[in-house]
């Protein structure tokens, strides 16, 4: 596994690549702060894709039935396993993470 913090310059392209390859994966999204303590803001559910707009700032997370924004990013950490996207870190201006998990739908065998 290999932690990267994302340059802001890239986060726009990264996302709109990133999301061309999301089709058939769940995210899970927890928000962690001082404040709150910890939360799940959402469990697993099928995601649509991941957008980052530089105009204002706020990165959206599109999940079947549900929107999760994010406004006034200051930090994008990536996880990942070679090619392989685990998790991304949002860190707003007030400190508030959240953490977006990513997995891969469990594969049912065929019955007969």
């Amino acid at each position: 596994m290999s932690i990267e913090k994302l340059d802001k310059q890239a986060w726009h392209a990264y996302f709109d690549a990133v999301s061309k390859r999301l089709p058939g994966m769940q995210a899970e999204i927890d928000v962690q702060s001082l404040k709150i303590g910890a939360q799940v803001e959402s469990q697993f559910a099928p995601l649509i894709g991941i957008v980052y707009d530089q105009k204002s700032q706020i990165l959206e997370v599109v999940l079947e039935g549900w929107d999760h924004t994010v406004p006034d990013v200051a930090e994008i950490w990536i996880d990942h396993d070679g090619v392989v996207l685990k998790s991304v870190k949002v860190v707003d201006n007030a400190g508030v993470e959240q953490i977006i998990r990513l997995r891969s739908p469990l594969a049912l065998p065929l019955t007969a």
